[in-house]
């Protein structure tokens, strides 16, 4: 695999997922993802404000509120984390059941596989996540922030 380029994963069904090396360990990576507040700096959509409302740190359990923006309206979305391993695992489920994925495996090198996920089969309406296109469009961001993690921390 080229360290460099952002790789497509087959997730299994109604799944989307990319992986990438990071040139960080995983806890740096994980420190990031726990923490809601810093959220805004690795988003790759577009869609999260900065303003959130949520514990310092995420842990199993967790509920969160982000401020979002799309099509240039505002609007708050609380997640709860339901998939939570220190330094490896953590996935966010969205109010209406789609969800998204990190998981990360170091390396000898002190560089990190970082896979992310968006997964909507058990989303409540994923025809509807399908027909607007989501899919593909979660792709992209996906891809955008993982390029944003791999500017971040260079290999």
């Amino acid at each position: 695999m080229d360290t460099t380029q952002i790789q497509p994963v087959d997730a299994g069904p109604r799944a989307i997922a990319r992986l990438a090396w990071i040139g960080a360990d995983p806890a740096e990576i994980f420190a990031l993802l726990v923490d809601v507040r810093r959220h805004s700096e690795m988003d790759g959509s577009g869609t999260v404000e900065h303003s959130v409302a949520g514990p310092e740190r995420l842990s199993q359990g967790a509920r969160f509120t982000v401020r979002m923006k799309q099509f240039k309206v505002p609007y708050k979305i609380t997640s709860r984390v339901v998939a939570f391993e220190e330094n490896r695992l953590i996935e966010w489920r969205h109010p209406l059941g789609h969800a998204w994925r990190w998981e990360l495996s170091p390396s000898d090198d002190g560089a990190t596989l970082v896979t992310e996920s968006f997964r909507y089969a058990k989303a409540k309406a994923p025809w509807a996540l399908e027909l607007f296109g989501y899919p593909a469009k979660n792709g992209r961001g996906i891809e955008n922030t993982l390029r944003k993690l791999q500017q971040r921390f260079p290999r």
